[in-house]
Order: structure tokens, then C-alpha cells, then sequence
């Protein structure tokens, strides 16, 4: 084993950006399309069981979260402490992380468990549906560690430069609980059937071996902790540069599950045919979007090497092209989602009213997929430049101060339209207004990092 280097502060910008991106994409969409296989099993299982599971879909969305946030927050520190050339402050960094994920997702398996039946029936699960809800949420939280340590460990990895070896592993997760789901969830041999419980077994055991080939490969591989024991200043140290980042990033991926929140119950006014088409055009949304998740997750660590580099000039480099990128992909998205407004509902939905609502999503929304494809990026961007606080000032201002309020006049003016307008002019203007301060607080941070160096 041999010391990080900083690898992407040397060669090609957009060769850097598309080597990084093509695991990430195929990771991320292995893992997607597992949680909609792992939907249709239950689906198979019966009505009670995807509903128990869907009473559990909020408490998934936190952790993710949390996840989010703290593998942000390890990403932006380790890439930074790698593109110093400080080897021994990047281990620390990582071993820290993992011990702050612990910690944190310990206690929420704790009081997790304890509040299962006090929680689900604020959300509003009947009283005869929690027995299935508590077994199945027991499973869940026992796997929160495996599922935020290990996204967390995967963080570190990308802060290297190298996403390959976190998109095997996810590849190799999503595999491992495809496999799993049937067989637990069904029963095979001397293998009970365990319906719902099977389903959380499966993503258990999945997460459970995700989790240990991270920290091997961690360990052995990219020599990446350390086992020596920390002074509680310079624990205090990492946990407060890591929380710096994470908890902001944390709170900016958490406002999206709020607005649409928001957003359904204005939808829902227009009857349940209304919510299920919204809710296909949402899948489908999520399928397309993947490309731009995947940019935006190698985007952090490319800025934050380079920042401690010194080159500002590659970090302007990386944002321009991944602006041009998410332009020129977005319009073509938009013309084929266009193109196939009409069919794509069908696949979903029978019903004439579904279909409708999901067309003109799919006629309106896609405009602004390019646009909202850079918010991503700058976000992200922010986050590896160490500076998280832009990035929730764009999150909110297109949640709370654009959308929504847009939304609402828009459903006035022009009914179920006007919101998926709304939705169009909010990504667009939060987009252009995000790459702008974007390039300027890459400058003036690169400007700050050069003269700490010379002074």
C-alpha cells in the first residue's frame, strides 16, 4: 500500500470528469433499479405489505440523509487533505467519519426502536398494521450502521479520485439483495417464507456485506484508517470540519422530500387519479436524473483536490464543463421525454386521468432538466470547496421561495399546470443563479487558500 495521491489536480479535466462519472452512473442505477424490484416483490406479497412498507419510506428517506450528509462532509475533507498532499491527515479524516457514523446512527437505532409505535401512528398507520410495521422496522433500524458507514466509507473512497471500487460495491449489493429478495421473502427449501421481514433481511445482509468490503477495502486496499488512537482535540477537530460540511448538506437534501410534500397535497386537491400521475412522471423523473446524480457525486472531490492545489483554473474548467454537459444532455432529454409523452404513461397506468397528468409533467418539466442537473453540481461543488451554506441558500430559495409559492399561484391560475410550470421556471432560475455564485466562490476561496499558503 502506498499513499494517496492527488490524481485529479494533473491531466484532462473532462477526462477526469467522464472516468469518475460512468461508475458512479452504473452504481447508482443498479441500486435504483433494486429498490423498484424489491417494490414489485412486495407488490406480489400483497397490498398490507407495500403499504407497511411505504409507512417506512420516510424514516429510509432520514437516514439517507444523514447518510448524504455525512459522506459530503467526509468526501470535502479528505479531498482537500489529499490535494495538500497531507496522506496521515486524509487517514484521520476517514477513520474519524467512520467512528462520527457510528455514533450517531447507534443512537438513532436506540430511539428508533423504542418510538416505533409512537412515531408510525403520527404518520398515521392504522393500529392493526403495527405489529407488521414494528417487526419490519426492528430489521431496518438494526441495519442503519451497515447502510450510513458504509455509504460513508464509500465517500472517502471517491475523495481519492476513485469511484470504481464504490460502484462494485454497490453493484455487488444491489446483485446480492436481488438475489435475497425472492428467496426471504417467499421462502425457498427450509427457508420460510417471510414476506415483508424477508424483504428487510435481504437489504440487511446486502448493506451488512457493502459495508464490510468497504472497510477492506479501506483498510487493506487504499490504506485509508488508521488504528492509531486519537487526541480529543484532534478527534473534536476532525468531527467538527466534518459536521461543518455534513450537517448543512444533510439539511439541503432533506428540503426535497418537504417541498414534494407540499407539492402532492396541492395535487392531491385534484383527485387520487391526480397523485398516482404525479407520482409516475416522479419515477420516471427519477430514471432520467440518475446521469446528474452520478455527476454530481464526483464533482465534490474534483473541486476540493484541486482547491487545495491551488488551481482555480482547473475547478472553472470542471464547472463549465459540467454546465455545458447538463444543458446540452437536458435539452435532448426534454425532446425525447416529448417525443414519448404520450407512451410512457401507458407503461404505468391504464387509467385515461393518470395518463394525463403524467403527459403534461413530461411535456412541461423536462425544459428545466439541464438546469436543475447544475444545481446538483454547484451544490455539490460547494460542499467539496468546503463552504456548504450557498448550497442551502439555492436548495431553499427554489423550494421554499420559488416553487412552492409559484406552485400556488400557478394552480390558481392555470390548475394542475401551473404547479408543474412552477416546478420548470424554479430549477431554471435557481440553476443559472447557482452557477454564477458557484464560479465566483471558487475564485474567491482558491484567492483565500493561496494567500493562508503564502503567509
Amino acid at each position: 500500500m502506498e499513499a494517496q495521491k492527488a490524481r485529479l489536480t494533473n491531466g484532462p479535466v473532462g477526462r477526469h470528469l467522464v472516468d469518475m462519472t460512468l461508475p458512479m452512473l452504473l452504481g447508482i442505477t443498479t441500486m435504483m433499479g433494486q429498490s423498484f424490484i424489491d417494490a414489485w416483490f412486495l407488490g406480489r406479497v400483497g397490498d398490507r405489505a407495500l403499504a407497511a412498507y411505504s409507512f417506512g419510506f420516510p424514516i429510509l428517506m432520514i437516514v439517507t440523509s444523514v447518510a448524504i450528509g455525512l459522506g459530503a462532509g467526509t468526501s470535502s475533507v479528505v479531498a482537500r487533505a489529499i490535494g495538500a498532499e497531507d496522506h496521515s491527515r486524509a487517514k484521520r479524516l476517514v477513520t474519524d467519519s467512520l467512528i462520527l457514523s457510528f455514533l450517531i446512527t447507534a443512537s438513532v437505532c436506540v430511539v428508533g426502536i423504542l418510538t416505533i409505535d409512537p412515531l408510525f401512528r403520527v404518520l398515521g398507520a392504522p393500529d392493526d398494521m403495527l405489529p407488521m410495521i414494528r417487526s419490519f422496522m426492528i430489521i431496518l433500524y438494526s441495519g442503519v450502521s451497515f447502510v450510513v458507514v458504509g455509504m460513508v466509507g464509500m465517500s472517502g473512497m471517491r475523495a481519492t479520485g476513485d469511484t470504481r471500487l464504490p460502484s462494485k460495491l454497490m453493484i455487488a449489493g444491489a446483485v446480492l439483495n436481488i438475489a435475497l429478495d425472492p428467496i426471504l421473502i417467499f421462502g425457498l427449501g427450509p427457508i420460510p417464507a417471510m414476506g415483508l421481514n424477508g424483504a428487510a433481511m435481504a437489504a440487511l445482509l446486502a448493506r451488512g456485506a457493502i459495508f464490510t468490503g468497504t472497510l477492506y477495502l479501506l483498510i487493506h486496499k487504499l490504506d485509508m484508517v488508521t488504528f492509531r488512537k486519537p487526541a480529543f482535540a484532534e478527534l473534536k477537530k476532525s468531527w467538527t470540519d466534518i459536521l461543518h460540511v455534513g450537517l448543512p448538506a444533510a439539511g439541503t437534501n432533506a428540503i426535497v422530500p418537504v417541498g414534494l410534500a407540499v407539492i402532492t397535497a396541492m395535487i392531491a386537491r385534484f383527485g387520487p387519479e391526480a397523485v398516482a400521475g404525479f407520482g409516475v412522471a416522479s419515477r420516471i423523473e427519477s430514471l432520467v436524473l440518475v446521469l446528474y446524480y452520478a455527476l454530481s457525486a464526483v464533482i465534490g472531490p474534483f473541486v476540493g483536490q484541486n482547491l487545495s492545489a491551488g488551481k482555480e483554473d482547473r475547478i472553472q474548467m470542471s464547472l463549465r464543463l459540467c454546465a455545458g454537459f447538463c444543458i446540452s444532455s437536458g435539452l435532448v432529454v426534454a425532446v425525447l421525454l416529448g417525443l414519448l409523452a404520450g407512451f410512457l404513461p401507458t407503461l404505468f397506468s391504464d387509467s385515461d386521468a393518470v395518463v394525463s397528468v403524467t403527459r403534461s409533467f413530461l411535456l412541461i418539466a423536462p425544459i428545466s432538466y439541464g438546469a436543475y442537473g447544475i444545481v446538483m453540481v454547484v451544490n455539490a461543488a460547494f460542499n467539496g470547496l468546503g463552504n456548504p451554506m450557498p448550497g442551502v441558500i439555492i436548495s431553499v430559495t427554489r423550494i421554499a421561495v420559488l416553487y412552492v409559492p409559484l406552485a400556488m399561484l400557478g394552480v390558481r391560475l392555470y390548475g394542475i399546470v401551473g404547479i408543474f410550470a412552477a416546478y420548470a421556471v424554479a430549477n431554471i432560475v435557481s440553476g443559472v443563479f447557482g452557477y454564477y455564485w458557484a464560479r465566483s466562490n471558487a475564485h474567491r476561496l482558491c484567492e483565500r487558500s493561496a494567500s493562508q499558503s503564502m503567509g
